[in-house]
């Protein structure tokens, strides 16, 4: 297998956990074992062929885990591994960094609508 040259370590931390799904997916995996149909509710955009696909690629990237549990209808769940739980502070940051975002924007939102009405 042949393997892929990157020109920085965020390059591939944006491959691994970048996109519009992988970090959603794992931000939620951070708090507990979900099975597939609860973080299809936890994250309702998402489709099931990208759910699916997310998944597989993040197992493949040793980022999460699953575990298989026998009976009657076999049980999924989906959890953080070991390596994967060293990203939860990042995901926290992540986290807090768009929360001061969305508080931004609003303040700036409130800002133009000022303006707006001085204007008028």
């Amino acid at each position: 297998m042949k393997r892929k040259k990157y020109n920085c370590p965020v390059e591939l931390t944006v491959e691994v956990m970048g996109g519009k799904w992988k970090s959603r997916i794992m931000w939620h995996l951070s708090k507990n074992p979900y099975r597939y149909g609860e973080l299809r509710k936890l994250i309702p955009d998402i489709t099931q062929k990208m759910l699916t696909q997310s998944l597989r690629e993040l197992e493949e990237d040793g980022v999460i885990s699953r575990k298989v549990y026998e009976g009657k209808i076999p049980k999924v769940e989906y959890f953080l591994t070991q390596y994967g739980e060293s990203t939860t502070p990042l995901l926290q940051l992540m986290s807090q960094w768009g929360k001061d975002h969305m508080q931004r924007l609003k303040e700036m939102e409130r800002e133009e609508s000022l303006i707006q009405g001085e204007t008028k």
